[in-house]
């Protein structure tokens, strides 16, 4: 069978400069990198502020699975289609992780001939906007130690050090770390740690905010561990915040890139849904609805996740107001979420769909729970049968929703087209009533116990009382309007990844509780979740290389 990476080369793509012209963006706002993406100068972005903007449509998927849902080429392939059909459409994405690429998940640029280009470059280094998140990481960690050992004139408690190292590499051994070893000359010996960059402050930080001066303001508001006396101590005492957004200054630029059908994308950041809030920039976002009717984004993982951050975290903090909402689905994944094994998926097995869709449906439920209509699209295999696909149209039928089958990765936007009429008569019906899951008045706990109740469907959560305390004291500190982001497991509804389908009446346990008092958020930890994930057995890595011409082979 062909591969991505052999479409994506095999495609002719167009000069940046004649995508941007077909955006509506001159000539003199584009910093290219190479021929086929640019940067889009802040200048240009600045006076698109006022204009109209156009319809927001949001796509998410069930739990993922291992055999595939294909939610970023469903993005692409949707956005194609619409501008197949005379809608003035953009797509905005996450840039991908170099983690998952080297992992397991892979990349992040869609797939067949539904993908974003060019697609090495996208899943590698891009523009750098990654290495210079983790610069600006690292930079605050280096600074902190330099002021103990300066002196430390903040009398900073170096037991109570919050603020951990960051690399864009899944590496566990990083989890837990002990720096200024060696002696005197090193600094002061203590416990320190990694995260992986997309789970960074910065990262969320730089994905929520709308200018450059909201980006210091930020980054000056990170709270990094506490003083001797309890205080907390900010990266601005520390004179961290200058520096930091000078190095994201030129990062805070849109990407724009094309699909391989021509589609103008918006590629920009990109936090993981498991441990982070799961979506691409604000300013990406922002700019794509003032230059097109429709602008069509993704967020991580399944709907629990990343719709439940996308519709909480960040259309409350933007004002943004969805449209539309595209569930994706597959045969093959329900057929798991239904108890089948990966080996067997190919066999047809239409009560195990049946059984799988209670996965599906709930989904779709919380969805509406936020005031947004829904349409599923479910993506075709050679495996699928008739009879299973209809299980899927009939249960969706009898919620009033539609399941429409989609080939945009063999077929591309022909493949999605019946998917983007559906999507245009949700628009065009103005039904959507969007509002958040909770108020920003309650409390933080009943936060949590809000989102475990109402989306994952868990009888209540496992709050240790240490963490209650620490939760009040957030809240005594300014931040009880704050929206919680939950990390947990992206496999099930509840904290432990074997629960597939849809499990009720479980207990959500919170590990830990942390203040992202930068990015405006609180972050809770569920479960055995990690903010560094370990390689497989196998990694992605270890197929990945260079053919004799020098070109990457085995990237996806």
């Amino acid at each position: 069978m062909t591969t991505d990476l052999e479409i994506a080369r095999a495609a002719t793509l167009r000069p940046i400069t004649e995508i941007a012209e077909r955006a509506g963006i001159p000539l003199e706002a584009l910093e290219p990198h190479g021929r086929y993406k640019a940067k889009i100068g802040m200048d240009f972005v600045r006076a698109q502020e006022g204009r109209p903007e156009g319809a927001l449509v949001l796509v998410t998927g069930i739990s993922p699975t291992a055999a595939g849902e294909g939610k970023t080429t469903t993005t692409i392939g949707l956005g194609d289609a619409l501008n197949a059909l005379g809608t003035r459409t953009m797509i905005a994405l996450r840039e991908p992780s170099l983690g998952p690429c080297f992992g397991v998940k892979g990349g992040a640029t869609g797939g067949g001939r539904a993908q974003v280009a060019p697609m090495e470059e996208i899943n590698l280094h891009f523009t750098g906007d990654f290495h210079a998140i983790t610069s600006a990481n690292n930079l605050l960690s280096a600074m902190i130690d330099n002021h103990v050992y300066w002196g430390n004139a903040l009398d900073l408690d170096v037991r109570r050090i919050a603020w951990k190292r960051a690399i864009d590499m899944n590496d566990r051994a990083l989890r837990l770390s002990a720096v200024g070893l060696g002696g005197v000359a090193n600094g002061f010996p203590r416990e320190d740690g990694f995260d992986i960059t997309v789970a960074s402050e910065v990262m969320a930080i730089f994905c929520l905010s709308k200018d450059l001066d909201d980006l210091r303001a930020r980054l000056g508001r990170i709270i990094i561990g506490q003083a001797r006396d309890g205080r907390a101590v900010t990266a601005h005492e520390l004179k961290a915040d200058g520096a930091m957004a000078a190095l994201l200054r030129d990062a805070l630029m849109p990407n724009l890139v094309q699909t391989l059908e021509g589609s103008p994308a918006l590629v920009h950041g990109g936090p993981f849904a498991n441990i982070a809030h799961g979506c691409n920039s604000v300013i990406a976002t922002r700019l794509g609805l003032r230059l097109a009717d429709v602008v069509v984004t993704e967020a991580g993982f399944g709907a629990d996740l990343g719709a439940e951050k996308f519709l909480d975290i960040k259309c409350r903090m933007a004002g943004l107001a969805p449209s539309a909402c595209v569930v994706v689905a597959t045969v093959r994944a329900l057929k798991m979420h239904g108890g089948v094994a990966k080996a067997a998926l190919g066999t047809e097995d239409v009560a195990a769909v049946r059984r799988g869709l209670s996965n599906l449906e709930r989904h779709v439920a919380n969805m509406g729970k936020f005031g947004l209509p829904v349409v599923v699209a479910l993506n075709r295999f050679n495996s699928d049968t008739d009879a299973e696909i209809a299980a899927v149209q009939e249960a969706m039928a009898a919620l009033g929703t539609r399941a429409i089958l989609c080939t945009h990765w063999g077929d591309g936007a022909a493949g999605a087209a019946e998917l983007a009429r559906a999507v245009q008569g949700l628009i065009a019906g103005g039904t959507a009533r969007f509002q958040p899951l909770y108020p920003d008045e309650m409390g933080l706990a009943d936060k949590i116990a809000t989102i475990a109740r109402e989306v994952y469907h868990a009888a209540d959560i496992a709050l240790p009382p240490a963490l209650a305390t620490r939760l009040r004291k957030f809240e005594e500190a300014g931040f009880r309007k704050a929206p919680v982001c939950i990390a947990k497991t992206q496999y099930s509804f509840s904290a432990n990844p074997a629960l597939l389908g849809a499990p009720s009446g479980h207990s959500l346990p919170v590990r830990d509780v942390r203040l992202s008092a930068g990015a405006g958020f609180v972050v809770a930890i569920c479960g055995d979740v990690m903010t560094m994930p370990g390689l497989p057995r196998h990694p992605a890595a270890e197929a990945i290389g260079l053919d004799a011409e020098g070109r990457i082979e085995a990237l996806f």
